[in-house]
């Protein structure tokens, strides 16, 4: 055998014996850094639970930062109609409020955006389209109007 091949034999062994060594070792490594209270045995089971590094949120606080995301995410023109909204309204009171004479760019900018995010929702859900259709405010968008102010 050459001597580049045995060097490189030599070096192929010594890098699996280094695997090997390793192998097996994750349980002792486990329990050194976390403790033997990560494991939970049950009968047919066993289940590892490690802790958090991480504070974890109360639902308040959850609250707060899904809301201030999806004030980011909301267009200027969405948090408008949202502050002008108190009960219920139908679409040319809302453009009203607005100073909006053009119902195109009402529905595409204002009012199909609030409703696809959930802000807003039809007091006659099966008939978009009637004529006595109004729009109220959801939990949601009361929420982020709250927020908005």
């Amino acid at each position: 055998m050459p001597e580049t091949n045995r060097i490189e034999y030599k070096a192929q062994l010594t890098k699996e014996k280094v695997l090997v060594e390793q192998l097996g070792s994750g349980i002792p490594r486990i329990l050194e850094t976390y403790g033997k209270e990560c494991f939970q045995f049950s009968a047919n089971f066993l289940r590892m639970v490690f802790p958090s590094a991480e504070p974890v949120n109360t639902t308040e606080q959850a609250i707060d930062q899904a809301i201030d995301q999806a004030i980011d995410q909301v267009a200027d023109q969405v948090k408008a109609l949202l502050s002008v909204m108190i009960n219920e309204h139908n679409r040319s009171e809302l453009m009203d409020f607005l100073n909006l004479s053009h119902n195109h760019t009402f529905r595409q900018n204002y009012l199909h955006p609030a409703i696809e995010k959930g802000l807003i929702e039809l007091t006659i859900p099966d008939k978009p389209n009637s004529s006595k259709q109004k729009y109220r405010l959801t939990v949601k968008g009361k929420q982020l109007k709250e927020h908005i102010k």
